[in-house]
């Protein structure tokens, strides 16, 4: 088993690993590899049995229970992602750090997909270090210390009922998190906003907070800071949602695109204050 880097910022592959019969040696490289490149590929596995998928995600922790999709009888770990040609959404479809939204959001994720469109469905992550490390240090000690609001009620509102979901009377969770997060293993600061959950920055007016959001929002999504995973039959990712955010392609309409998510419980969000760091990417400001 080795490690192959797909970018300089984000992303590896991880080629000849066994998670069927994963040894201890073999998994301290997977979690290594995991703090040091965000998101982890798998390809060539077999389909793994709902309970080979969740003892392999618990070996990272607790696991994490969606607040508000469907849970399969027998193993209410498993949160199924599924599109085809009458789903009214896709799930992932647009920028976000899954369940932000919670007071202790998800650590990581950890999905593979069964069965592919014959084109599209490819999963965008992109760096929220990289987000982070690139603004200005001005820019960078006004943002630390911050919050901002994460909300779910106007995302997962009758979301699932195509699926048999009621949730009338439900209360979607709600959190405040700080800004910038400092990441509990790396120790590094990584930009915590996303355009689906985050409503507003605390503290500032309105016309304030949507400007800054939209401008972070719009940072955060530079390619430079991107890995692009195109999916083969049964490859897995597992992504660091603490430093991460990923947005599922939807093009492939209509076909169909179905798999499984095991979800690792995190920590709630906190930011220790550190010396900034200003990333070596070399990134124009120019509007060329």
């Amino acid at each position: 088993m080795h490690i192959e880097p797909v970018t300089a910022l984000i992303g590896a592959e991880v080629i000849g690993a066994d998670l069927e019969n994963l040894s201890d040696a073999d998994f301290a490289v997977i979690e290594q590899a995991y703090t040091d490149h965000q998101v982890l590929f798998f390809r060539d596995q077999p389909v793994l049995t709902p309970e080979t998928h969740i003892a392999f995600a618990k070996r990272f922790g607790d696991l994490h229970y969606h607040p508000a999709a469907p849970r399969p009888e027998g193993h209410p770990e498993i949160f199924v992602i599924h599109a085809h040609k009458d789903s009214k959404f896709a799930d992932g479809n647009g920028w976000h750090s899954d369940v932000s939204c919670d007071q202790e959001p998800p650590l990581g994720s950890c999905l593979q997909l069964h069965l592919l469109p014959p084109v599209g469905g490819d999963t965008l992550f992109a760096s929220m270090y990289a987000a982070f490390e690139t603004l200005s240090p001005t820019l960078q000690d006004f943002l630390a210390g911050m919050t901002a609001t994460h909300e779910s009620e106007h995302l997962y509102r009758g979301r699932y009922a195509e699926r048999g979901v009621d949730d009338a009377g439900k209360v979607y969770p709600s959190a405040e998190h700080p800004l910038v997060r400092t990441h509990p293993n790396s120790g590094r600061q990584t930009l915590y906003v996303n355009p689906s959950f985050t409503t507003r920055i605390n503290g500032l007016e309105a016309a304030e907070s949507k400007a800054l959001l939209d401008f972070l929002y719009t940072h955060q999504q530079r390619p430079e800071f991107q890995v692009r995973f195109r999916w083969t039959e049964n490859a897995i990712a597992f992504w660091d949602n603490r430093c991460t955010q990923h947005f599922a392609l939807w093009d492939y309409w209509p076909h169909e695109r179905k798999g499984n998510r095991v979800t690792v419980k995190g920590e709630r969000p906190f930011y220790r204050p550190s010396e900034s760091v200003k990333s070596e990417l070399r990134i124009s400001q120019r509007n060329d």
